[in-house]
Formats: structure tokens, sequence, C-alpha cells
């Protein structure tokens, strides 16, 4: 790592040091190189024995003492980043637009017959489309059903008039943008992801892991028991609505068992590095090149990532600017957060990507003295 980057580092250390975090991984990219790539805390259910794969880094915070027994945090130990998947699967769609076989302003039902709501493409992309819950309530077992869960998106009615306002379709974001990437492509959006983007881009996240990944995946834990109830709000909210259906998106004993690293649940439950999600912002901040691999035109980066809806957020409870997939800051920044503390984005006025990945579920400080710290050395 550049010298010039040591105050990242330090700060990254004395997250764990002060007890604010267990298990994390920080990766940043500067003018399209990789600058700082840390990992430090334990977290991860990984064999003994097992091998670093080819080109990974050394663990850059061999200082950070392990917590407990559990196995240290290493360069290829995978997380659910949570909402910080939510571009990836845009970005599943936005290909299909990219080639032409999808419209960003035709209806939805275009694409999936069955669907009632009058949106469009675009609005199911920028959170406007009105259906942000399931509107069925369905237990934890329900989760790895996809058929059930998009057939009860195709028959809802939206909750406001599509194109109207925005509020953060928590879950069923991913249901709905990976259904259309299957009615259009044919292939479930985990594979499609997998062929068609990490694959070539070299990037280790997935949505949907098989056996051998869920070994190398860290278990997510609270800072506060209480942390679920908070960040559920009111009882019978929108927000709770989004959040708490199907049961079990915030609780660490589905969140961490087998049940739901297998599902594909697009919204929420990427399984990233923190090296796969700085590296993949780079190639949307390169214009959609990576390592001379096109997967975007930089005309559908730029639509991608520009702002479709600047307003109120009846989830969120806020404003909030939505592109296609993304949150945008007003220092033209673009990227998401995950609830609990994971976040990516792109920076092109400073020129980086930044990314970081938690297990320790709690608030998005530690990134916010992180980013203090890079801007420091830039």
């Amino acid at each position: 790592m550049q010298a010039r980057f040591a105050p990242v580092r330090d700060c990254f250390h004395d997250l764990f040091a002060s007890g604010r975090e267990t298990g994390a991984a920080l990766a940043v990219w500067y003018d399209g190189t990789p600058v700082v790539d840390l990992v430090g805390g334990t977290g991860a259910a990984v064999p003994p024995g097992a091998a670093v794969p080819p080109g990974a880094a050394v663990p850059a915070v061999a200082a950070v003492p392990a917590v407990g027994a559990e196995a240290p945090w290493r360069p290829d130990t995978l997380v659910d980043v949570y909402s910080v998947g939510k571009p990836v699967v845009a970005l599943c769609l936005l290909l299909l637009v990219d080639r032409g076989r999808v419209d960003l302003d035709a209806p939805v039902s275009a694409y999936w017959p069955e669907f009632r709501a009058p949106a469009t493409v675009r609005q199911v992309l920028d959170h406007t489309a009105g259906l942000p819950a399931f509107p069925v309530p369905r237990p934890a077992a329900a989760i790895p059903d996809w058929g059930l869960l998009c057939a009860d998106l195709a028959a809802a009615e939206p909750e406001w008039t599509p194109g109207s306002v925005a509020g953060e379709h928590a879950w069923t974001y991913g249901h709905l943008v990976g259904e259309l990437v299957r009615r259009v492509d044919g292939r479930p959006v985990g594979r499609f992801l997998a062929d068609e983007i990490a694959g070539p881009w070299r990037l280790d996240l997935a949505f949907g892991l098989g056996a051998a990944d869920q070994r190398r995946c860290a278990d997510l834990s609270y800072a506060d028991p209480e942390w679920p109830v908070r960040m559920l709000g009111e009882p019978g909210s929108l927000r709770a609505r989004a959040l708490g259906n199907p049961a079990g998106g915030l609780d660490t004993a589905v969140v961490n068992s087998p049940l739901w690293r297998a599902a594909e649940i697009p919204a929420v439950n990427l399984h990233a590095t923190a090296s796969a999600l700085a590296r993949l912002y780079a190639g949307l901040l390169a214009g959609g090149t990576l390592d001379g691999v096109r997967r975007f035109s930089p005309e559908l980066v730029a639509e991608a990532t520009r702002v479709q809806y600047d307003g109120p957020d009846l989830v969120l409870d806020r404003r909030a600017s939505w592109t296609l997939g993304m949150q945008w800051e007003p220092d033209g920044s673009w990227g998401m957060g995950g609830i609990g503390g994971s976040s990516a984005w792109a920076d092109p006025e400073r020129g980086y990507t930044f990314a970081y990945a938690t297990a320790r579920l709690a608030d998005h400080d530690r990134v916010e003295d992180l980013v203090e710290a890079l801007h420091s050395c830039l």
C-alpha cells in the first residue's frame, strides 16, 4: 500500500482496537489503480489450511487480533452486504438494456405478462414502481421460493401511482429486477451475474452460493442486540413491511444459515469481498471497461448513474436522489450503502472507488471515519 494512504490503514486498525469492528474488509481504487486492500478481525468459517486464491493480497492488517476462536478474515472471505447488492442486480438488467433487449420506458408487463402494476422498467430501477413491500405475509421458509415471491409481486396493486414518488424497494427490488432478467434472458439472475459480469471482470461476488462458497462466508453479528428492532421502525409502518416480510431478513439465525446463503435475494443478499466491489465500481468509473474487457457502453454508464428521481423517499423517510439502481449524493458520488454498515461507491470528482464490507451490524459511522481519512490523503 502506498505510504500516502497510511491514515486510511491507521483508521481501519483503530476500528478494531476500539472494539467498534470485529471483522471487515476495505478496498479503495484511486486513479484507476488499487491503492488500499485491507482485511481484519474474524468471522469466516474457513477450513484450516484452505488456500488463498492466486493473486489475492496478503491481509494488510496482520496486527489486528483475532476475536474468539473463529477463523481470521481473509482476502477471499465473503460477507452479505445487504443493499450494496442493489446496484449489482440493476447492472444485470442494464446490460440487457445496453444490448437493446430491454427498453427502459416499456411497461414491465411487456416482458412479464402477469405483472399488473402499470410501472415501467425505468420506474422499477429507480424505486418509484410503488411495490416496496411484498403484499402477502410470508415466513422465513418462503425466502428461497423465487416463483412464489415473484407471483406475489405480479398480482400486487401498487401503493402509489408508479413514477409519482420513491420508496426504497428494500427487499422486493431484487425480485422485480431479477425476474425481468430471467424473463428476457432465460437465466436466473445469479447465473446471469456470474456469466456476464462477475466472470468477465473477475469479481468475487454472487447471488446464491454453493456449498464451497458458503464455507468462506463471515457470520453476521449485532453490535447492539436491539439493532433489528431499531432498523424495522414502527410496527405496521411502510418501512417495517418493506424490511420485515418475509420474516428473518434481519435475524442472524436466518441470514447466517444455508437457507439464506443459497437463496437468490438480490436486493439484500449479495455476498462479496470489498476488493470485488471496489473493482466493479472502478470498471463503471472507467466507462464500462475493466482490464480491457468492456461490459457496458459509456452511454449506458452515464444514463445508469444520472439522477432519475430526486425527492422524498417514503421508506427511508428522507429526501433521496435515485439513479437506475444507485443513490446519488450531492458531491457527485454514486453507489449504495447496506443496512448494517457495508457500503460501496464511486466518486468521479475525486477519482476513487470505495468498498467496505463488514460482518458487524451497526451504523455507518465506521465508513464515515474511513472516508474522512481517505479524503485527507487526497
